[in-house]
This record gives structure tokens, sequence and C-alpha cells, in this order.
């Protein structure tokens, strides 16, 4: 019999909740965005820096809210991402709860069942992926596991918005699930004594009872709030005599029990069929994770990335849009139009004159960047859709133990290379703080991101491979070095390596495209607001003479140091607001001959090492914190020009041809 009274705590604009669960990276968020559309609110959960998303869905008639919880490996919570998803199921009383799980690892999603199944929570099961599950050659008997389970079974493939209509369907008619495992019976008869002194709550006595037996401090602030303190001691006694009882933990004991059912159930309805991979793919998946044979794919797929992005886009595309396009027709064509139209000399300078928002900022965005931008975007997108991101994780994962990263901290680096503020955000998924605050300040100095990554590749494919082989080395003897020193400053344990493979598969098409455009809106949104900001401020300390003051202030710096014309300051400066912003002074003080090989591989070297732009520096305050933040900050300004100024003195003295 499970015990329910609903609250009303926290819920917005009283809709009633539903709240979707599953494993991380199963694709709940695509669910999510399919299931709402795109009106949704982010915000901190209140008092953590767990970011929750909400949308209003619209079910039989019926507007409700629906909630995307923080990725679980465990409703026993380990990290506060874990903590902030119980609580919502145990303080907010969901009319729902739609569970996502991922459809080749049916074990995993199962262990997730099986404890909302205690909670005696209305539920649906959503089998995503069941296509990535079928290139693995397993194929789920859908309707045993429905009867298994006691609930409505559902299967997707989210991008395709395949099964969404029925998941929808199956979400009018919730069901608590049937299914109910035993535990050891000295631990059952510790269940029932704790559960009669526990109140009445939005889920059931005994899932509160095993998560005491199991030792879950996190539980320990409701517990004092909802418990009175005589009953509270009684329930503490009792967990202790319990755990004198077992040479093992008992958290351990139930959670082995939990771990038998769901490989049992799995066993039962799963069924091994060929993969439609095909034997060709299932091999390159094989061998692109090896430490030897691995490295040859790894270059192969570095060197299609330089030459698609680097010489095509940067070469090619940033050729003819910016040359034909706009200094051929469009900028002429604004230019005489301004003159015409606007008699003010001021704001002819500002929109078309040497810092003119049109002239400079637009043509930095869109005829040089956004070429770039949508090469790289569409190589990265390449590059997850196929499945080859998290083998090269685990490839590297050996190598990131020199720096003392670990796991899922390989993840966020190389998710930087498409966006440094979201990697930040996405290192929350690491357990400790210690391996957050050293991939944070790696992401901060060593890895750009794609904006920026997408202009480098086009200075350097009109250089030539040995300078991307000089610039891919330098960073990364930066970031090793670096890492290593911060392993041993930085205290704390590290974090156990833990990632689902994916199969290797053709990319699709369509995954791509909507991936891109969804990338190149962001982008649009977000960094061209910010190129006329900094177009501005460069107008303005031209206007007042203090573009000069700053060259000559910066100038011991970059020009005795790196060996760098003193023009290239203004990169520098505007390198503060956005990264790629910098990089494309950069690209251009090259386009006009300014800049000798020597002095564009220091200066790429030094930009990519540069602070971080505006929107990852408050991306950092926000999750580390603003002392962090600081620190990290001050360690990696001097860092980047000092390592520029070494870089500059090897490649003059050893007369290194580039």
């Amino acid at each position: 019999m499970h015990e329910h009274k609903p609250k009303t705590k926290r819920q917005t604009g009283n809709l009633e909740k539903i709240a979707l669960i599953g494993n991380p990276n199963v694709g709940k968020s695509v669910i999510f965005g399919l299931l709402t559309g795109k009106y949704v609110t982010v915000s901190n959960y209140p008092g953590t820096t767990v970011e929750i998303t909400q949308g209003n869905i619209s079910l039989d008639g019926k507007r409700l809210l629906l909630v995307d919880t923080p990725g679980v490996n465990s409703l026993i919570p380990m990290s506060e991402d874990e903590k902030v998803t119980r609580d919502i199921l145990l303080t907010e009383a969901p009319l729902t709860v739609v569970q996502v799980g991922d459809a080749k690892n049916l074990k995993r999603t199962i262990l997730i069942t099986l404890q909302l199944s205690e909670m005696g929570l209305p539920m649906v099961l959503d089998l995503n992926m069941i296509d990535e599950a079928m290139d693995r050659g397993i194929s789920i008997d859908v309707e045993s596991l429905k009867n298994t389970l006691g609930i409505n079974v559902t299967s997707t493939i989210a991008p395709q918005r395949k099964g969404i209509k029925e998941l929808k369907e199956a979400m009018v008619s919730p069901v608590r699930p049937t299914i109910q495992i035993k535990y050891n019976p000295v631990i059952e008869d510790y269940i029932e004594k704790i559960s009669r002194l526990l109140p009445s709550s939005n889920i059931s006595r005994r899932s509160l009872s095993i998560m005491i037996l199991s030792e879950d401090e996190s539980l320990r602030d409701w517990l004092k709030a909802n418990v009175k303190e005589e009953a509270l001691s009684e329930i503490e006694r009792l967990r202790d005599e319990c755990k004198l009882k077992f040479r093992d933990s008992v958290g351990y004991l139930i959670n082995k029990t939990r771990i038998e059912a769901a490989e049992e159930i799995a066993g039962r309805v799963i069924k091994k069929v060929s993969p439609e991979g095909g034997k060709f793919l299932n091999f390159i998946g094989s061998i692109s994770m090896h430490p030897v044979y691995g490295i040859p794919v790894l270059l192969a797929v570095l060197y299609g990335f330089y030459e698609f992005v680097g010489v095509f886009g940067a070469g090619t595309l940033v050729d003819f849009v910016e040359e034909t396009i706009f200094n051929g027709y469009l900028n002429p064509a604004v230019t005489k139009a301004v003159k015409l139209l606007i008699p003010i000399e001021l704001l002819q300078e500002l929109l078309v004159g040497e810092y003119g928002l049109v002239t400079v900022a637009l043509t930095y965005a869109i005829a040089i960047i956004l070429p770039i931008t949508v090469t790289f975007f569409i190589a990265f997108a390449i590059l997850e859709d196929s499945g080859y991101l998290p083998r090269l994780a685990t490839m590297s994962n050996r190598i990131f133990n020199i720096i003392g990263l670990n796991g899922k901290a390989v993840l966020p680096m190389v998710l930087g290379l498409g966006c440094g503020t979201m990697a930040v955000m996405t290192s929350r998924i690491l357990e400790t703080r210690r391996d957050r605050i050293i991939t944070t300040f790696l992401l901060a100095l060593a890895i750009p991101c794609s904006a920026q990554l997408g202009v480098i590749l086009g200075m350097l494919g009109a250089l030539s491979l040995k300078a991307a082989i000089i610039w891919v080395s330098s960073v990364l003897v930066v970031l090793f070095i670096s890492g290593f020193l911060a392993s041993k400053i930085v205290s704390g344990e590290r974090t156990e390596f833990f990632l689902e493979i994916p199969p290797i598969r053709m990319p699709n098409i369509t995954n791509i495209v909507v991936k891109t455009i969804g990338r190149v809106e962001w982008y649009l949104k977000e960094a061209v607001p910010l190129f006329i900001l900094g177009t501005f401020i460069l107008f303005l300390l031209h206007k007042f003479n203090l573009l000069i003051y700053l060259e000559r202030l910066t100038s011991p710096v970059v020009v005795n140091l790196l060996g760098l014309p003193a023009k290239t300051s203004e990169a520098f400066i505007l390198g503060f607001l956005r990264r790629d912003y910098g990089a494309a002074g950069l690209f251009v003080i090259s386009q006009e001959g300014l800049l000798t090989p020597i002095q564009s591989i220091v200066s790429l070297v030094t930009i990519t090492l540069f602070v971080p732009c505006l929107a990852n520096f408050f991306m950092i305050i926000k999750e580390r914190g603003l002392k962090t933040a600081l620190w990290i900050i001050a360690i990696v300004f001097p860092a980047a020009f000092l390592f520029g100024g070494v870089l500059n003195w090897i490649l003059r003295y050893f007369n290194i041809s580039i």
C-alpha cells in the first residue's frame, strides 16, 4: 500500500508537474524539447547551483508543467545533481514520472525503475535510442517488459521524432509499477519497523526506509524537518542495529539485490539479433578505442577536420563571402548609402569607417567567422552523430591520468571544443570538487571553443601542416604541464572512469542539419551582438586616442616578449570580450600581410591560451565561485603570455622555418 499526500511546495503557477527522470546521456533533454517545444524556463533549483529546465505541455486537453531533472545513476544521491532529482520526487509531488531509459543498456535503466517502483509513483517507461540497440544486435520484448514491470513501456528514436506520439498517449494514463523486489528477510524486517515510525509523504514509507538503511546522508535534513525527535532517535537506533547484523554494509546488500533483479529482468526480455551496423563499422568502432591502432584513426579524423574547416571553410568559403559578397557588393553599397543618407560624419565613421559596425563588426562576424563556424559545426556534428567522440574520450583516458583527471572529466574537455561556457556547466557531472576545479582551469587555459578554433584552423590552413603541428604540440604541452601541476596543488580524490560507448554508425544527415542550424542560430544570437559591442568599444578607444596608449602600454609584452606588431594588441583587447573575436582580429592582420609565419604561430598559441570570453568567465564564477574564478584568471593571463614568449624565443633561437 502506498501513501501520498500531494504538496504544492515550489509549484509554478499551480500547474501539476510531470518529472522527466533518467540516467545521464539517454536523450532525456531531446525528449523534453520534443514534448514541450521552445517555450521553456531555466533556473537554479532553490539552494543549489543545479539548473532545472521546465516547460509547458498539454496532455488530453490539460495544461501541465514538465520538469527535466538532472541525470541520475541512483536515487540514493552521490552528487548534488542526484540529490536535486530525488528531492523533486520527495517534495514536489509530481503527477507522473516519465523515465527515459537507454534501450541498449536495459539493466542500468531497470535499476532506476526498481527504485521508482519502491517510491510508489505513477510512471511511464520510455526506451529511447532503440535504433542504437538494434545496431548492437539487441532486441527487447517490450510487451514482456511491460507485463513484468506493470507499467506502460514505449520506445522512441528522439532525433527522428519516432515514438513521441505514443509516449504522449502513455503519459495520459500512468500507473504505479506492480513489481516489488524482496531483500534479505532481516533487512525486510527492519524496513517494516522503520516504516511504522515515518510520516506519510509524496513517496512511500518503504522507499524512505530503504534510503535510511542505505545510510543516505542527504535525507537527514528532510527527516529532521518531518519526523519527531523521539521517532528519529529510534529510527537511527534501528538503522545501527541492522548494520551490526551483517558483515557487508546494508547499502551494498540492497544495491546488490537490485542489480541481480535488474539483470534477471533484462536477461528475460532481451534477445540478441544480428547487428545492423555491419562488420566494417564494428571494426572501425573497435580499433578507434585501441591505445595504438586508435592513433591513426585519430590522425585521420584530425586531418579531415583540418582540410574541411581550415582549408575549405577558412579558405574557399571565407574568400568567396568576404571578397565577392562583402567587399565586392555589400560594403561598397552600404558605404555609399550611409554617406548619401546620413550627413553626420561621426555616424558615418561609426557605421562604415575604420572601426565601423558594418565594415568591421558584421564583416568579421558574418564574412570571416560564420563560414568557418558553419564548417566546424558540421564537422563536429558528424563526429557526435557517428559515435566517435566517446571513443576519443575512452582512448584519451590513459593520457589524462597523467594530469590527475579520470573518467568523466574527459567529456567536458571534449565538449569544450564546442563551447567553453557550456563545458564549464557540464563539468558539474564530476563527483569531486577537485576534478571540477582542475577541469574548469584547463578549459579556461588550453581548450579553444569552436568559433575560435575555426579561425585558428583558417590561419593555419594558410601556413603549413608543420605550423599546425607546432600549434597543437604547444597547446598540448601547456595542457599537460598545467594539469599535472594543478593535480598536485588541488587536493581531493579522483573519480572513476565510466562511459557508455554507443555503436559507430553512419551519421544521419537530418541530425547533422538540425544540430548545425541550432548552433548557428546560437552563434548569431550570442556572438554577433558581442562583435558589434567590441567594435563599438574599439571605435570609442580610437576616437579618444586611447588605443594608441593601450598599444604603448602593452608593447613591452606584445612587441618585446612575443615579437609581434603593436597592432596585435587590438586582437588581445578584443579577446577579453570573445576569444574568437580576438582570433578574428589576428586573422585580418594576417590577411593584410603584417604577420610573418613565426609571428602567426606565436600569436595563435597566445590567443588560444588567453583568458576565457566574458560569458565563460561569468559561468566560472557561477559554477566555481568568484574566488576560484579570479585565481584561474590570475594564472591563465600571465601563463599565456609567458609561454608565448618562450615559444617565440625557441622558434627564433633555433631558426625554425615554417
